[in-house]
């Protein structure tokens, strides 16, 4: 059953690198006391990921958190070394916080996940924005398939 406006975000580590090489953050660490955006992407390096998603978020970085947002940051069912290369290849900086779901378990406990075997990808994440505050969902924007709006930077954050 997918996550709903109202709902708890589940308990769960993400990947990320550190300057020590690769490490964990716990979800609980991640919202808890905080307002974050934090969107997903069917893959890194994808041609919608790569040029209009992600790049929309670290352009609308800094109107974002003007509304109080304290953390943006993009998940995707890859690893700690591919999220980190992709957040170089596109200069995020510390605008966005690059979070690897390698196995899908946080997708999955989301029940946002998506069977993209079609395209040789295997399972991986819906598109998808969840505002979050304080580890409670306050708005969730979930792709249609193949689509790309509503999880856009610029549509959260009319919405913020």
């Amino acid at each position: 059953m997918a996550i709903k406006v109202g709902d708890r975000m589940p308990e769960g580590t993400f990947g990320i690198m550190t300057k020590d090489g690769p490490g964990s953050l716990s979800s609980a660490d991640l919202f808890r006391g905080k307002k974050v955006v934090l969107f997903a992407v069917p893959g890194a390096f994808t041609p919608t990921c790569s040029m209009n998603h992600l790049p929309g978020y670290v352009k609308h970085a800094a109107d974002i958190r003007a509304k109080g947002v304290d953390t943006i940051a993009c998940m995707a069912v890859n690893d700690t070394f591919v999220m980190d290369a992709w957040g170089r290849d596109r200069q995020v900086g510390d605008k966005v916080l690059m979070l690897a779901d390698g196995n899908g378990a946080y997708t999955k406990a989301l029940g946002l996940e998506l069977d993209a075997s079609s395209f040789g990808m295997g399972q991986r994440s819906q598109r998808f924005a969840i505002v979050v505050e304080n580890g409670v969902v306050r708005q969730l924007h979930v792709e249609a398939p193949r689509e790309f709006k509503v999880s856009a930077a610029e549509s959260v954050l009319k919405a913020l």
